[in-house]
């Protein structure tokens, strides 16, 4: 029993990402976890409520013999997952537990050449919605002159995959590109700056592919909903109200100085 209990959750781990990542979603230490997966001992019934929860599993098919489990809860799946939606959509499945403590709201920062030589920040939210972890942004800028105002909404999906978390989102209102991010997560106790690159599509002055550094910073509690809009925008790169960590990232700098501007972004 304690065999096939071990196999199992081997096999069903394998389809999930890291075993860092499963301990994270479950709420599990790693060193616990890795007694289970070894077969050197079995979870209590607390653990094991857990583990069986985080797979949609009963607790009984966990224990079920190895070759049983992988024809019906593995194989039995894959082919229920596997219409043409689900090819999407099964990344994204039961991420509430491993990004919980990514949900909030960021400002999003990067940089477009439909915003020449200027830094973009839109309002991010990341939350949970039936086990998916759901994404909007929003894009408020207006050129300094006035000439161009540039209203966007986009709405997607986030999955954490090892140590990344991609993001796929799909603009609302304008010509429905699908905008692609991915960031690296902090492992510290609090979120502040989530670090990586955003893939899209510049609606002007061409339609061209672009990809931009991306840098997020959690928005504090305290912090307004209005405010956090009203603070989105495009800024100069040397302006005070971009932070250093944030203008040093976008450089390629990282905390370096440097004799010269770098390109931030490929079309």
């Amino acid at each position: 029993m304690a065999e096939d209990f071990s196999r199992n959750l081997r096999s069903i781990c394998a389809e999930h990402g890291s075993i860092a990542q499963v301990c994270r979603g479950i709420g599990i230490n790693r060193q616990q976890f890795n007694r289970y997966l070894s077969g050197a001992g079995l979870p209590s019934a607390h653990n094991l409520r857990r583990i069986a929860r985080y797979f949609d599993l009963t607790e009984a098919a966990l224990f079920s013999e190895h070759e049983e489990f992988n024809q019906h809860h593995l194989l039995g799946r894959k082919r229920k997952n596997s219409g043409p939606v689900d090819l999407m959509t099964e990344a994204f499945r039961e991420q509430s537990s491993a990004l919980r403590r990514y949900l909030g709201f960021y400002h999003a920062h990067f940089q477009t050449p439909t915003w020449e030589n200027q830094i973009l920040r839109s309002l991010v939210r990341l939350y949970e919605r039936d086990g998916f972890v759901l994404i909007k942004t929003l894009e408020h800028v207006r050129a300094t002159d006035g000439s161009v105002f540039q209203k966007s909404r986009y709405e997607g999906l986030a999955t954490q995959r090892g140590n990344r978390i991609y993001v796929v989102e799909h603009e609302m209102v304008r010509d429905g590109s699908v905008v692609e991010t991915i960031l690296t997560p902090s492992y510290r106790q609090q979120v502040k700056y989530l670090k990586g690159m955003t893939m899209g599509v510049a609606w002007r002055p061409h339609v061209m592919p672009y990809a931009s550094r991306s840098i997020w910073k959690r928005i504090e509690e305290k912090t307004s909903l209005r405010d956090a809009l009203k603070a989105c925008g495009a800024f100069d790169p040397d302006t005070r109200e971009i932070d250093p960590t944030i203008k040093n990232y976008l450089n390629g700098r990282e905390g370096r100085d440097a004799q010269h501007r770098q390109p931030n972004f490929l079309v």
